[in-house]
């Protein structure tokens, strides 16, 4: 009886850290991409941002299926994501194109991480009501890492452009229903 008591407790407490081990997988992914991004290998940084945003979008089904949603795991979800969809996007444009830009592409990429983590501090202490508040960060990153496959066929201000917009969405203050 003892050992299955002790089966049971350890499963329970497996099971409670299950969306945070999705949740620093999303942390560690974006950490990968960043760095791979760096040492110029932007293809597979842009392969790493998208399986973050996967274990992003499960990390959060996870925790809501299994009800072990906590404080401590949306803090979490909020650090990995500005790493994730805030930073790597960011260098992954900014090594691609924006710094052909000097001052002004390294501006914009700093504006864009900066946006991003008021939008992530905004979203952690609003109540949720069904709705975002601007342009959450998941959408946002994965915008500007699907931009990075246009810039062959785009003229390079395009880009300036993008993240300047991605940016304002993000701390603009127009709902939209979470899906």
């Amino acid at each position: 009886m003892f050992l299955l008591d002790v089966l049971d407790h350890t499963v329970k407490k497996l099971k409670a850290q299950t969306a945070n081990v999705l949740t620093l997988a999303n942390l560690s992914l974006g950490g990968f991409a960043i760095i791979v991004g760096i040492n110029g290998n932007l293809n597979l940084s842009l392969l790493l941002i998208f399986v973050a945003a996967l274990a992003d979008r499960f990390d959060g089904m996870v925790a809501r299926k299994f009800n072990i949603e906590s404080e401590l795991g949306k803090q979490l979800d909020s650090m990995s994501d500005i790493i994730s969809f805030g930073v790597a996007p960011a260098l992954l444009l900014y090594q691609g194109i924006l710094y052909e830009f000097g001052a002004p592409g390294s501006f914009f990429t700093v504006f864009y991480i900066g946006c991003g983590a008021f939008r992530l501090a905004r979203f952690n202490i609003t109540e949720s009501n069904g709705y975002f508040t601007g342009l959450p960060i998941t959408a946002a990153g994965c915008l500007a890492t699907l931009s990075f496959l246009a810039i062959p066929n785009l003229p390079p201000q395009t880009f300036l452009f993008i993240i300047i917009i991605l940016s304002l969405l993000m701390v603009s203050p127009f709902k939209l229903r979470k899906v």
